[in-house]
């Protein structure tokens, strides 16, 4: 009978332990554009996600809160999200936010920096705290107009006005894929992976104007070192920071779909490609501005799938949580 309460209790703690990170999302600007499908989404406690490589197999992810570790956010203007997160009460969370120094030849759909963005980072900082709010600074493009001067100059210009709103900003530099090289046909790109002169030079600036501020700077899926410049390699999707946030150390995995430097953890995305309305010339997430369209035009704030919908044809898995948490000794775990 010991060995049998023994076991149930063992085999109960492992399945309490069994939860996810969910990745929302590096397809698409879920905060700015789906908020209102995605509590839709948090409130039903599932979503459908369909894999953008096999497109008739579909995965199902569990979303209550019980087997949710954290949720990653990504966003350029989450201002539509801000005051709905108390809606998200019973989950941890924290938001990787991107801002950079581009006009709209650049980002063709995002407010103005100073009149709208400024504000919302600032508004987002002030209601979950400065390390929940991670500023991006990337993908750091040279172009005629956006050289390595502007870069320098704008930089230090959104770090002063970002400063005790945030402790942490991660840059990359433009990684030239070809869908994205045509989609950048029209502005006259200078490729800097290149030249590391040129990405020493504009680093040792930025750490300097980092260390000023008291902003910690990191790169995203870069392989050159910087380490001279006090500049290490980020974990987007951080374990560490999240077991700050959650509060228990968690042993995860390096995420096998990403890129060979990128430093993330395992997650599930929920979000889909050609979705992403800001139309940023330098995006992989979108194919072209008439995919966008054809995608956009099945959204449906009710549907368990993103722009989409489910057929009689596809094939559901349902994802599994894993643990994360670090086990105890109890009971011989």
């Amino acid at each position: 009978n010991f060995l049998k309460i023994n076991f149930a209790v063992k085999n109960n703690y492992l399945n309490y332990n069994k939860k996810m990170i969910i990745s929302a999302s590096r397809r698409t600007d879920i905060p700015s554009y789906y908020s209102d499908w995605f509590f839709n989404r948090i409130k039903e406690k599932y979503v459908y996600v369909r894999n953008p490589i096999n497109i008739r197999q579909v995965s199902k992810i569990n979303l209550s809160a019980e087997f949710v570790d954290c949720i990653v956010f990504w966003s350029k203007n989450p201002e539509s999200i801000i005051d709905k997160l108390n809606l998200l009460k019973n989950y941890k969370y924290y938001f990787q936010f991107t801002l950079t120094s581009y006009g709209n030849d650049i980002e063709k759909n995002i407010p103005s920096k100073r009149e709208k963005i400024f504000d919302t980072f600032k508004k987002l900082s002030d209601k979950i705290g400065d390390k929940k709010v991670i500023w991006r600074y990337d993908p750091i493009i040279i172009t005629d107009k956006y050289t390595l001067d502007y870069h320098k100059k704008y930089f230090e210009k959104i770090a002063k006005t970002l400063s005790g709103y945030t402790e942490k900003c991660i840059i990359s530099f433009m990684d030239i894929y070809s869908k994205v090289k045509r989609n950048m046909k029209e502005i006259k790109f200078y490729d800097i992976n290149k030249d590391n002169e040129s990405i020493i030079e504009l680093s040792k600036h930025l750490s300097e104007v980092g260390k000023t501020y008291n902003i910690k700077i990191e790169t995203c899926a870069e392989e050159i070192e910087l380490k001279d410049f006090g500049i290490g390699h980020a974990k987007c999707i951080d374990d560490k920071l999240i077991s700050e946030i959650i509060g228990y150390d968690i042993n995860a995995k390096k995420d096998k779909n990403q890129r060979l430097p990128c430093g993330c953890i395992e997650s599930f995305d929920i979000g889909a490609y050609n979705t992403c309305l800001s139309e940023c010339v330098y995006c992989y997430a979108n194919y072209s501005e008439s995919k966008i369209k054809e995608t956009t035009k099945n959204y449906d704030k009710n549907s368990p799938i993103l722009c989409d919908s489910i057929l009689n044809s596809d094939k559901i898995i349902e994802k599994k949580p894993y643990i994360l948490k670090k086990e105890r000794n109890i009971f011989d775990l």
